[in-house]
């Protein structure tokens, strides 16, 4: 049984970065090879320096939609929506903040972004009750066109310094609206860095993973095989494809920057144990014992201790090495979390 307890660490506040590092590739870059436990250190603009001709980046091109809005029931009481996934044009899964609200709650959103909103209010009905905090959202009318007027960006519940600019909670490649949370390991790169990269002979590919509830669902069972995983919505195209196919048949490395665009490369290589296009669910819960069938090396954050994303990179680097890099991630002060500093592990 794998015990919650091997995957816990000791943290302390100072160590969680409260704001980007400016510009975005000034974040240090703690390089671990995981066949020998090495540990090297870096500045993230400096990666090329691991990188070789014809390795392929893969990224999440997942924009992060405002998705936390404001709302009152009828009988005044507040509540706060967290959008988690669109079902359908009107419907919605959400996280919600606030007492008693059940199927057949009614809610009327608040506008609190300052920008021009709808000209009738905006309605949502709770429809379905999914557990916990997480309810089934019907809204009055589609809620995407409104959501610029309506919500805010969700920054994670550790991050408690105001994001006065929105658009470093985003890739500088961001283009398919839907995540709930950023692909953090990708708020490192620049537009310059990336051209330099290519420049170099690295190749590129996208997928697209819209994070969700697990981001918020630290694992609470002490067997942490046995945490449920939810679904989030991947999208694996046919160039990703051809180019993941093509790297590995020439001896080169598929690297997925971030958890999320790993997941979405081993979904969809799931079935032939080589990448495929693929556009669906996943529920794929990466645990120590897992085989990995397309990600060669990954770049990631630090992460939370107790959470499925420090399971999967563990499962990746081991355990103990990378526990080991972390506690050397504190001893030479690095950053931790969304707006902290990266790990390459090779």
């Amino acid at each position: 049984m794998l015990r919650l307890s091997d995957f816990d660490y000791p943290l302390p506040p100072e160590f969680i970065a409260q704001e980007p590092a400016e510009p975005r590739d000034s974040s240090r870059l703690l390089v671990l090879d995981r066949k020998n436990g090495e540990i090297r250190h870096a500045v993230f603009r400096e990666i090329g320096e691991f990188l070789a001709p014809g390795d392929l980046l893969v990224f999440n091109d997942t924009r992060v939609i405002p998705a936390r809005l404001n709302a009152r029931k009828q009988s005044g009481g507040k509540v706060e929506i967290l959008l988690l996934r669109r079902l359908k044009p009107q419907t919605w899964e959400a996280l919600i903040g606030g007492k008693n609200v059940r199927p057949g709650v009614r809610l009327e959103l608040s506008n609190t972004a300052g920008q021009a909103g709808p000209s009738a209010p905006i309605f949502a009905e709770v429809i379905g009750d999914l557990g916990a905090s997480r309810r089934v959202l019907r809204f009055s009318q589609p809620l995407t066109p409104q959501l610029a007027a309506l919500g805010s960006t969700p920054l994670p519940p550790y991050i408690h310094a105001k994001l006065r600019d929105p658009e470093r909670y985003q890739t500088v490649y961001a283009r398919d609206p839907g995540s709930a949370a950023a692909p953090t390991a990708g708020l490192h790169f620049t537009t310059g860095l990336i051209a330099a990269l290519r420049d170099r002979g690295v190749r590129t590919a996208f997928v697209t993973l819209h994070i969700g509830l697990d981001t918020f669902a630290p694992i609470t069972e002490e067997n942490v095989e046995a945490h449920e995983i939810h679904a989030e919505w991947i999208y694996v195209p046919e160039e990703t494809e051809r180019a993941a196919c093509e790297a590995h048949a020439q001896g080169r490395r598929v690297i997925a920057v971030g958890t999320t665009s790993v997941r979405a490369l081993e979904t969809a290589s799931g079935i032939t144990g080589r990448v495929a296009a693929f556009e669906g669910d996943t529920r794929l819960y990466i645990t120590p014992g897992y085989r990995f069938r397309a990600t060669d090396a990954m770049i990631t954050n630090f992460h939370l201790p107790r959470s499925t994303l420090l399971v999967m990179v563990s499962a990746f680097a081991g355990r103990e090495r990378i526990l080991n890099a972390y506690d050397e991630a504190r001893r030479t002060g690095y950053r931790f979390y969304s707006f902290g500093d990266a790990m390459f592990i090779l």
